[in-house]
């Protein structure tokens, strides 16, 4: 299915399919009616030498230095040339690809002013698989992702590094090999082709759907516990989410029920004295319903932005206007960055709390550690140790970026939202959030391989089964690091998702 770009329709969905899938692109017809009215715009007012920032004018502190026409391209090239100082390490594949995908995007809504070459380049490069090497740091989130999306650019050109087939080489080489015609600036479109949020929402875009995967997964992990450990589902009953309405809360408790449906551990104890869970199991409605709250935040937001346009100025063919404006201000995607690390720090703080029940023997009902044989095995104990470590390091990472600034450009630029900051941060708290999860996977189907021969719930069986079929039960030590990133590559390519939901049907989304 080939994905068409009109600057109004683009989904999450489809970005990963781009992104990840190596789905084909192309313009839609409208788009490039659009496109092509407002290039028309611009020429007509370099023509009549009209003073237009980025047009007409230098840059940033810059702004008040008039350019001429015949100067106009050098401008749009050395912003390009200048512009590329990220450094770092280079960016993923699939956050570049998302990256290209989403700026070709935006400019084709048509208010940006480039020509339509643009964009079919961007794309060319896209179904040929020419990614730029991007370097990760740079951008402050504010006029854009300028240093980041200025080292796409430079491939365009025929300049700076891209990979091509696996192999990292100059963008010279790169396009020549894939069969692309590298562009030559026109006016406005160097300034148009890296002013924008681009970089910082093409990380969120795929950080809100592996997240969306992470948090039912958590539910599941969360469950998995709840059995081991012998509690209680009574504290998931539909009548306490509806005198405490929240959305996240609602559909939580209720993909929980689904999960538990039919369980004989449940029943095994139903008429015991314990009168009410800990926290971490008891309130996973309230604890990963506010994270799914937060996630629903986030992905309006998100999909809002991946179709917005994010450039200074913009073009207004229709009304003969050119306004200058501050939409490529990353604000809101900085703030959204934060509140997706804090919910996600959040669901992996509360799974390590169940990691320690289940191997504390005092909490438990179950043998030290998870093993056998205690003492001369030390089971999961350091697993645990790397769980903890990890949420300790993620309640460093959630502080929030987005409250801090720095003034730029001789202060033009007095405010700006760290978006990249927040971004890499949040990226990080994902990655240490979904090991603590597979962590979590690996004890609780531990601790319900003790309480065979009673099955859990239809959803937990399910999970147990699929991990034991790919992971042994730890009957005597072993190298655990192995067994913690196969866990974690099954929590996040959804595999483990995949299998309850194939028993229990679909959990409840966002």
């Amino acid at each position: 299915m080939r994905i068409i770009i009109d600057g109004e329709t683009l989904s999450i969905d489809d970005i990963v399919s781009v992104a990840r899938d190596f789905e084909t692109v192309g313009l839609s017809p409208d788009a490039r009616k659009k496109v092509m009215k407002c290039r028309e715009f611009v020429e007509s007012l370099v023509a009549s030498e009209k003073v237009v920032y980025g047009v007409t004018t230098g840059f940033g502190a810059f702004d008040g230095i008039f350019i001429s026409k015949e100067q106009s391209n050098k401008l749009q090239e050395n912003l390009i040339l200048s512009h590329s100082a990220a450094v770092g390490d280079p960016f993923p594949e699939d956050i570049v690809r998302a990256v290209m995908l989403l700026r070709a995007n935006s400019l084709s809504k048509g208010y940006s002013g480039v020509r339509v070459d643009i964009i079919e380049t961007l794309i060319h490069m896209l179904n040929c698989s020419v990614h730029p090497v991007i370097p990760e740091k740079g951008s402050l989130g504010a006029s854009g992702d300028l240093a980041n999306l200025a080292h796409m650019v430079l491939v365009m050109l025929g300049k700076g590094e891209a990979f091509y087939k696996g192999e990292r080489m100059s963008g010279k080489d790169a396009m020549e090999r894939a069969g692309i015609t590298v562009i030559k600036l026109s006016s406005k479109e160097g300034l148009a082709l890296i002013n924008g949020t681009q970089v910082i929402t093409a990380i969120a875009a795929l950080l809100v759907h592996d997240s969306q995967v992470l948090v039912k997964t958590s539910e599941i992990t969360a469950c998995m516990s709840l059995e081991a450990l012998k509690g209680t589902a009574r504290a998931f009953d539909e009548k306490i989410s509806m005198v405490r309405p929240h959305k996240g809360q609602i559909t939580c408790a209720d993909n929980l029920r689904r999960l538990t449906t039919d369980s004989e551990i449940m029943v095994s104890h139903r008429y015991d004295k314990k009168v009410q869970d800990a926290y971490s199991l008891r309130c996973i409605p309230q604890i990963i319903g506010a994270t799914r709250d937060a996630l629903t935040f986030v992905k309006e937001k998100v999909e809002i932005e991946i179709n917005s346009a994010t450039d200074n100025p913009l073009l207004f063919p229709d009304t003969d206007e050119v306004i200058s404006c501050g939409n490529f201000h990353g604000q809101i995607i900085a703030i959204s960055h934060d509140i997706l690390g804090i919910a996600l720090s959040e669901i992996a703080s509360v799974s390590e709390r169940r990691i320690e029940r289940l191997v504390n023997p005092y909490l438990s009902e179950l043998p030290a550690f998870l093993t056998e044989k205690e003492g001369l095995d030390s089971g999961y104990m350091v697993a645990q140790y790397t769980a903890a470590a990890l949420v300790s390091e993620n309640k460093v990472f959630a502080h929030p970026a987005s409250v801090d600034s720095i003034p730029t450009s001789a202060n033009k630029e007095d405010h700006v939202s760290m978006g990249m900051a927040a971004a890499l941060k949040a990226r990080k708290i994902f990655e240490n959030a979904s090991y603590v999860i597979a962590i979590e996977l690996l004890c609780s189907a531990q601790g319900l391989d003790f309480r065979k021969p009673l099955k859990a719930g239809a959803g937990v069986e399910a999970a147990h089964i699929k991990v034991r079929s790919e992971i042994p039960h730890l009957k005597d030590d072993r190298i655990l690091y192995p067994d913690i990133n196969k866990a974690r590559d099954m929590v996040i390519r959804g595999e483990v998702l995949s299998v309850v939901e194939n028993a229990v049907g679909e959990l409840a989304g966002f």
